[in-house]
């Protein structure tokens, strides 16, 4: 293969619980990254389309990523990168994680696949540093993975894929403006109580223990964040309402996606994830104030060519 076609799909970081450990892999939202092989040594990012993001390869977290791969795969084929946003950056949908995933992802294909899924995450942490500051991979590893997967460690990468319910169906409202990861990060305490660690920590644990078990009540009541919620949810419009709408119209649990300002809601089945979504919605009706909308199973392939 001389060009290859992936699409690299959106997710959810953080599962309202698990702050920099837990995601899941959403369906329909995502990039389509095209990468082709090169006379010119090096990567290069030829076009971006969508939405705007660096097209210099020192500054754009999918050429950096495969950079990365390079060092421990030398190759004198050079590599041109086509990026055609479908997340945007700054939406909590882990937009950079999609372009890092799918760059390592398709340049891994045309070198003959030497790494697995697995060993990519560690490249693809590259071009998400580059993004938020910080080495995390709550949503690259379900890119990379598909599903839930749960991140014991990043030192040596140890990655936990999760089991999903398969009537487990997540609403998100995507409010339209830009909140970078590194700026809803740097908010974030820096010390945190003993008893919220304590809650924190048992909700993640109550969280894996549902997902094996497909025991909504306890999915539902796992759904709590003592530590990051209360800062972050400060920076989302109406946040408290589209909370209280959620639950209202009968999702299981409610947080948000990644660092924000997109928020999730968790639901069994489709009629009530639908309810839900549509009660969100309404939340923000009153804001001058666009928003997109997404209703999406756990999407268990993660990355794919096409």
């Amino acid at each position: 293969m001389d060009s290859i076609v992936v699409f690299s799909p959106a997710s959810v970081a953080n599962v309202t619980c698990g702050f920099d450990v837990l995601g899941f892999c959403l369906d329909h939202v995502g990039d389509k990254i095209i990468v082709s092989k090169s006379n010119t040594p090096g990567v290069h990012i030829a076009s971006v389309s969508g939405f705007r993001v660096p097209v210099n390869p020192k500054q754009n977290v999918a050429s950096v990523a495969v950079e990365a791969l390079l060092r421990d795969y030398p190759t004198s084929t050079g590599f041109e990168i086509e990026i055609e946003k479908g997340i945007k950056p700054g939406s909590g949908l882990g937009s950079s994680a999609a372009s890092a995933c799918g760059a390592v992802f398709a340049v891994n294909l045309l070198l003959g696949s030497p790494f697995s899924r697995r060993d990519l995450i560690k490249y693809a942490l590259e071009g998400e540093s580059l993004a938020s500051g910080e080495r995390h991979a709550d949503n690259l590893a379900p890119v990379i993975l598909g599903g839930f997967t749960l991140v014991r460690s990043i030192d040596e990468i140890d990655i936990i894929e999760l089991p999903s319910p398969e009537d487990l169906i997540v609403s998100v409202v995507h409010p339209k403006i830009e909140l970078k990861t590194s700026y809803a990060r740097a908010i974030l305490k820096k010390e945190v109580l003993l008893r919220d660690a304590v809650r924190q920590w048992a909700n993640v644990g109550a969280l894996v223990s549902a997902l094996y078990t497909q025991d909504y009540r306890l999915l539902s009541r796992s759904l709590q964040d003592f530590v990051i919620e209360p800062t972050r949810s400060m920076l989302i419009p109406e946040f408290d309402a589209l909370k209280h709408e959620a639950i209202s119209s009968g999702a299981l649990g409610f947080g948000i996606s990644g660092s924000g300002p997109a928020v999730f809601a968790l639901s069994q089945g489709q009629k009530t994830a639908q309810s839900v979504l549509q009660s969100m919605s309404k939340a923000l009706d009153p804001l001058d104030l666009d928003f997109d909308c997404y209703i999406s199973s756990i999407n268990q392939q993660g990355v794919r060519v096409i």
